[in-house]
């Protein structure tokens, strides 16, 4: 048998090979460049981020803002002529601040400085008239804990744990201390505490307290004790004080209000895939926000970077092969019921979902993505590396995504969220600082059309889920 006929056979099948990848490497290149000169020259994110953040304002849950938000961005969904533009129902919680709080320092009667305060998102309001009470400083839930009721009964507790400076990765910094803001008003009303003070979530040393969610779990309304949050710089003062006089006192009115939960909707739009319409890849961002500013990053930003996904595959006439949604989730911020929403909804009509993408980290100079998902379906996109790298494109790393994607989690589905640079988040985050003009176009437009590209390699080579399935 002579060897030479299958040792050219296979050459050509190896070297055709080569050619091939070398092909499809060229072409997704090509795609790339042609998306994110579209996302850069001819992109409506940034247009839309300022009617959400000027013409409408904060999107607090179940506010007039936040209804005019649902309306608007169904009207710029339809604009794009997609297959489908539905609103989804969801009920959510319904929270409000009343007129501005105030608060100061006592050292000695009529002796004060005025503190910067805010309520935080669900606290209660202080008694008619304001707060008054004697404070004492912790550095958090375990250190209240061990001091117990002797000590803590009939004052106001000052949670002062600041996030960890020397933490790279601010969301880790975030997540070691906002257990104080979350929980911190229940646990402190166990031991007879009176009012809480929570120092804000900020790296930064500024003059802007910083909201939250909170929670009092299943304590009776009669047991529940308001909950603000100060500056890092009025967090710092009140500490100082603390150290020359113990018995100082702080004063505190806030007039927020909870009230029946209403109805609200999410904003989905689709574009129906032309090989597996039941296959379905989501793309978004919460479209609600809270109150103090406009919620311009945290998470206006993510809803037009998700809105331009689909508005960037209109314009290059890119018909994809999954079906594309954009899911603009109301209730991020105090509650998760539009996530929850979404997921349960996708269940009862037992759509199948593959990938899910979240923009929910600012819209800050984007640097890569985190991924949920198996080995086997990182190992395939761990090679789309180089594809990026071009536009500064590093982090490909295993870890979380989104709290609005997180509920479609099960063992196919491959969950992805966009890391923007986050040295300056946290400078805005939850603060009336967070505003239209905190957001450099350009750095929204490369957000967009980084989360496009990937958008795009999903759903041209599927999940390894899928490959597998087709293969058997």
């Amino acid at each position: 048998m002579n060897p030479k006929p299958q040792l050219l056979l296979l050459a050509s099948l190896f070297f055709g090979g080569i050619a091939f990848s070398q092909n499809v490497n060229k072409e997704d290149s090509t795609m790339l460049r042609t998306i994110y000169n579209t996302a850069l020259l001819e992109g409506k994110s940034y247009a839309w981020l300022d009617d959400l953040s000027n013409t409408i304002g904060g999107r607090l849950s179940g506010s007039l803002e936040a209804e005019k938000a649902v309306q608007y961005t169904k009207e710029e969904l339809e604009k794009l002529g997609l297959d489908k533009v539905w609103l989804q129902p969801v009920m959510v919680p319904k929270w409000t601040r009343g007129i501005p709080e105030y608060a100061y320092i006592e050292t000695a009667p009529g002796i004060t400085s005025l503190a910067n305060i805010c309520a935080l998102g669900g606290s209660v309001a202080t008694p008619d008239g304001g707060l008054k009470a004697e404070v004492i400083e912790v550095k958090g839930i375990q250190e209240l804990a061990s001091l117990g009721k002797d000590k803590i009964e009939g004052k106001i507790v000052f949670y002062n744990r600041p996030m960890e400076a020397t933490q790279i990765a601010t969301f880790s910094a975030y997540g070691g201390c906002v257990d104080q803001r979350y929980a911190g008003a229940m646990e402190a009303a166990k031991f007879g505490a009176v009012g809480v003070i929570v120092r804000s979530m900020n790296l930064r040393k500024d003059d802007y307290p910083h909201t939250g969610s909170m929670t009092y779990g299943d304590a009776p309304e009669n047991k529940r004790i308001p909950a603000c949050a100060i500056s890092t710089n009025g967090a710092d003062y009140l500490s100082s004080a603390l150290k020359i006089q113990p018995d100082l006192k702080f004063f505190f009115n806030q007039n927020c209000k909870v009230y029946p939960d209403v109805q609200s909707y999410n904003v989905i739009g689709e574009i129906t895939g032309t090989e597996f319409p039941n296959k379905y890849m989501i793309v978004g961002g919460h479209l609600d926000s809270w109150d103090l500013g406009d919620g311009s990053h945290d998470d206006g930003a993510g809803c037009v970077q998700s809105m331009e996904v689909l508005q960037l595959f209109k314009k290059i006439g890119y018909k994809p092969r999954h079906s594309i949604r954009v899911v603009l989730f109301m209730n991020e911020e105090n509650g998760l019921r539009g996530g929850n929403k979404y997921a349960e909804e996708a269940k009862l009509k037992q759509e199948e979902h593959v990938f899910a993408l979240e923009s929910d980290a600012g819209g800050f100079t984007p640097r890569g993505f985190s991924f949920d998902t198996d080995a086997a379906n990182f190992e395939q996109i761990k090679t789309w590396e180089p594809l990026f790298k071009p536009y500064l494109i590093h982090y490909f790393e295993k870890g979380g995504s989104g709290a609005d994607i997180g509920p479609l989690k099960n063992e196919k589905i491959v969950l992805a969220g966009l890391r923007p640079d986050s040295q300056r988040y946290f400078d805005y985050h939850h603060a009336s600082n967070d505003t239209f003009d905190a957001v450099n176009k350009r750095e929204l437009e490369l957000g967009a059309a980084t989360m496009a590209s990937l958008v795009y390699l999903m759903d041209k080579y599927g999940t390894k889920t899928e490959f597998i399935s087709i293969k058997k």
